[in-house]
Order: C-alpha cells, then sequence, then structure tokens
C-alpha cells in the first residue's frame, strides 16, 4: 500500500498564513494558476463551491423581486466617461480592446470592469414611466480588472460575481432596496457560509465610485485581516442623470429614477478557506461542501472486504436518499490513514468509517471536522444514519459559525489611545479588529492609514452610543468605526 501524506502536507497557518492559504487551495484542488497572469482556473471542487453558494444566493435574491438577465462583456469606452467619478475610479483597473477582425477598431472597447454603465444605458432605453419601475435586474458573470498585485479568489484579473442594478421612482424606495440587500447579504453569509460580520456603511474614502452611499459586510479572516465580504450601494440619480435615464411621474412631470446596484464575489471562496481553515486543510460548512459526506470502508483481510463494502454501499444509499451528498471512497492501493488526511485536506464535514467489527456491531464511527481527538467521533446504528447524519451536519455548521465568531470576537478590541492602536497594528499578523471613536474627518482616516495601513471597514449601523472623543485628533465624535487592515 502507499502513504503519500507528506505530499498533502501543507505549511502551518501560524508559520506562514499566505503560503498555508495557496497550499490549501492547490491540495484540496480548488483552483490552479492560469497561464495567463493574473488570471486562474476553477478546478471542479472549487467550481462545485461557487455553484453551491451561487444557488442558494440567486434563490435569495429572486425573493426581493430581482430578474436575472446578461449584459455584453465589451463596454464602448465612451459610456465609461459618461460618470466622471465612475471612470476616475475604474481608470487603473480597466482593459481595452483596440483591435477586432484584424482591424482597429473605431472606438476601444472596455472589457467589462462592472456593469453600470452598460446597464444604465439599456435602462434609458426600457424607463419611460412609473410603470415601469421598479426595474429590479441581477446578472451572473465574469469581470476583468486589471490588478497588479494577484492572489488566489481574492484578487485575480477576472473573476466570477453577481451584480444588482435597479431603479426606482422615489429616493426612499431606492435607499431600502439597498439596505435590504445588505440584510440578504448579511443573512447568507452569516447562516449559509457560517461567517460572522461587522455591518455598516463606507467612509467617503472607501466609497463606490459614482455612489451617494455604499454598505458593507466585512469579515475578520483568521491572520486577523478584515475582508470586504459584499457591497450595495445607494446611487443617487447620478448614473441616472449621466445616461438620461428619465420617466413621466403620476403628475406627468419628468424625473430621474434612484438607483442602486450591488454585489458580492468569488471571494467569498477565499473567505471560506481563511475563516474556516486548519492546519489540516479545509473545514467547509456543509451547506456549501461539495462532499457531505465520504464513507471510508476498512478491512485488513480480503475475507473481511465483501461483508465491509455492502455496509458501505447501504449506508452510501441511505444518505443519497435523504438528500446528502455523499462519497464512497473505494480507492484501491491507499492506506485509510491516507484516505482520512485527504479527505480532511479537502474539508469534507463529515468522514463515516465502516470496518468489520461495525459491521458486526451494527454501528458505524461518525468523524466531524470541526472538532479533533476523540470529541469529534460518535457512535451511530447503520440503520439510523441518515437520520443522525442530517442532524451532525447542521451541528457541524453551527460549531464553526461559533468558532469564527469567538475568533472575531477575540479579535475586535476597543482603543481609547491612538498609540495602543498603532501598536496594535504593527504586531504580528494582521491586528484584528478596531473599534475606535472616529470624526468623521478625512484626514484622520487618511493619518490612520499612512501610519498604520489600516483603513476603515465600516462604520456600524444604528449606533447608540454616548458622543466620545475621535481617537486621531480628540475633536467631538458621535460615532464609532472599525478600522483593519484588510485584503
Amino acid at each position: 500500500m502507499s502513504d503519500k501524506n507528506d505530499e498533502k502536507k501543507v505549511t502551518p497557518r501560524s508559520q506562514d498564513f499566505a503560503a498555508w492559504y495557496n497550499d490549501v487551495i492547490l491540495r484540496a484542488e480548488l483552483a490552479d494558476y492560469s497561464p495567463v497572469r493574473g488570471c486562474i482556473v476553477f478546478r471542479p471542487d472549487g467550481f462545485a463551491i461557487w455553484e453551491a453558494l451561487r444557488d442558494e444566493l440567486d434563490r435569495r435574491i429572486k425573493k426581493t423581486g430581482a430578474r436575472n438577465a446578461y449584459f455584453p462583456l465589451f463596454i464602448p469606452e465612451s459610456f465609461l466617461r459618461k460618470e466622471a467619478q465612475h471612470v476616475e475610479g475604474f481608470a487603473p483597473e480597466v482593459a481595452v480592446v483596440t483591435h477586432g477582425g484584424g482591424k482597429e477598431l473605431e472606438e476601444p472597447l472596455i472589457v467589462r470592469p462592472t456593469s453600470e454603465t452598460i446597464i444604465n444605458y439599456m435602462f434609458a432605453q426600457w424607463i419611460h414611466s412609473h410603470r415601469d419601475l421598479p426595474l429590479m435586474i441581477n446578472q451572473w458573470c465574469n469581470v476583468v480588472r486589471w490588478e497588479m498585485r494577484t492572489r488566489l479568489f481574492l484578487r485575480t484579473a477576472e473573476f466570477l460575481w453577481q451584480e444588482g442594478h435597479t431603479a426606482h421612482a422615489a429616493r426612499e424606495e431606492a435607499e431600502r432596496e439597498t439596505l435590504t440587500m445588505l440584510e440578504v447579504y448579511r443573512g447568507f453569509v452569516e447562516d449559509f457560509l457560517a461567517i460572522p460580520l461587522v455591518v455598516g456603511r463606507k467612509s467617503a474614502a472607501e466609497r463606490f465610485p459614482g455612489a451617494e452611499e455604499t454598505y458593507t459586510i466585512e469579515g475578520l479572516m483568521g491572520d486577523a485581516r478584515a475582508l470586504q465580504c459584499g457591497t450595495s450601494h445607494f446611487l443617487g440619480q447620478n448614473f441616472a442623470r449621466a445616461f438620461d435615464i428619465r420617466f413621466l411621474d403620476e403628475t406627468n412631470q419628468m424625473q430621474h429614477p434612484w438607483q442602486t446596484s450591488w454585489g458580492v464575489s468569488t471571494r467569498l471562496l477565499g473567505a471560506l478557506i481563511m475563516v474556516h481553515g486548519d492546519d489540516q486543510g479545509l473545514r467547509l460548512p456543509p451547506t456549501v461542501a461539495p462532499t457531505q459526506v465520504v464513507i471510508v470502508p476498512i478491512w485488513r483481510k480480503p475475507a473481511e472486504a465483501e461483508a465491509v463494502l455492502a455496509a458501505a454501499r447501504s449506508a452510501r444509499d441511505q444518505l443519497e436518499q435523504a438528500a446528502v451528498r455523499v462519497r464512497l471512497d473505494e480507492r484501491e492501493g491507499l492506506t485509510p490513514g491516507f484516505k482520512f488526511n485527504d479527505w480532511e485536506m479537502r474539508g469534507v464535514p463529515v468522514r463515516i468509517e465502516i470496518g468489520p467489527r461495525d459491521v458486526a456491531s451494527g454501528e458505524a464511527v461518525m468523524a466531524r471536522r470541526d472538532r479533533k481527538g476523540p470529541e469529534a467521533k460518535q457512535k451511530a446504528p447503520l440503520a439510523e444514519l441518515a437520520t443522525r447524519i442530517v442532524a451532525l451536519l447542521e451541528e457541524v455548521r453551527a460549531s464553526l459559525y461559533r468558532q469564527a465568531l469567538e475568533w472575531k470576537t477575540a479579535n475586535t478590541r476597543q482603543f481609547d489611545d491612538y498609540e495602543a492602536f498603532r501598536r496594535q497594528m504593527a504586531g504580528e499578523g494582521g491586528g484584528g479588529m478596531a473599534d475606535i471613536y472616529w470624526c468623521g474627518n478625512a484626514a484622520c482616516e487618511a493619518r490612520i492609514r499612512e501610519e498604520t495601513r489600516a483603513t476603515c471597514r465600516a462604520i456600524p449601523l444604528n449606533q447608540s452610543v454616548p458622543a466620545g472623543r475621535c481617537l486621531i485628533c480628540g475633536e467631538s465624535a458621535s460615532e464609532r468605526a472599525i478600522f483593519a487592515k484588510a485584503y
């Protein structure tokens, strides 16, 4: 028998978090590097995770009333220049097509970095009356942003995402839609992906180009750095004016609609790895795990194989009938130890071990990925596996969320002394999240960024805090803000 455990070992997280992250992605076979710099290839397991979260989020988005559509990958360069803030924000990242069919194009085409411009051009053709509103569109697509520094899933030249775009007759309706989608994202990421979040609005410096207000969900990764997991933008009438979108209201007056846009991307896969992973590899919430349960049959003597495999196949059939994503590992020439390590690396939430003694006793061993040592294992009657596994999978999801929340809570600190805050951000790791009073002055925000590399991740919503003093300048401050070093 072959035992190749060394091939599956990863760099310890505490030794080099970035190397650990790359090792996990490559060795768990989620993705691989493309021959095109800055691009990646999704392998089947990585894409299966994306499909699982995409399908669930798509269901939740449609419940809000939005419908899916698709818009072109190529956008006329002139479109991008119609909204000044927008073009300024994306100018360094755009890829431009100047030739097609062997000829120079009359007008260069931008490869979609986001779709506000092309969608608003079409909205101008479709919106004429208040009866055409609200118009709520979502699309799942790829976008291209020419990043100088890339990292698998987190920042790549091409990535996958969904982007929603809506138009409304009243400002209040658009503002409500912006916050509705923020809550859709929060519920999806916390409940479905088991990632605890900070929810709030962005500072002016961190706002989406062309938006009046940007709201965000922020997670804390395993190295104590923050990651923006999704955003929802209130665009006001900026794009409506730039693209001359008008409608006749109920009093026969021409008006510009009020708009929103919102999106999440494949960086959520990076968040799953960095929040839940450990030194053995992935730990996936059962909701998105391509394989929720793996069955490993174990025997020493050839005479034992038939009975063990029969029990394992029966267990597989029972779980499939219960709609559990299950695999039976019948690979030959590999030790049980190798198989255990392999499936742990891939983040499978539950492993079932069935050997001759288990067959004789009518039981199986269930090993859960979210725990270590003896407490990770428990026995269940073979006849009750489906019921027990379905309950255990929910326990694993809740446990992963609880562990991540404990980490986030332990690494979120309040500061009333600027030097203590600076020392925290200068220490090993990311430094965690700093909860501070901030006056809202851009100069104070810029000083923090320059001196600590921390940025304003979010100003939490619905605050009811007593007035305080800005951590930086000492002036009066009515709100607290979360600052952190971020990806």
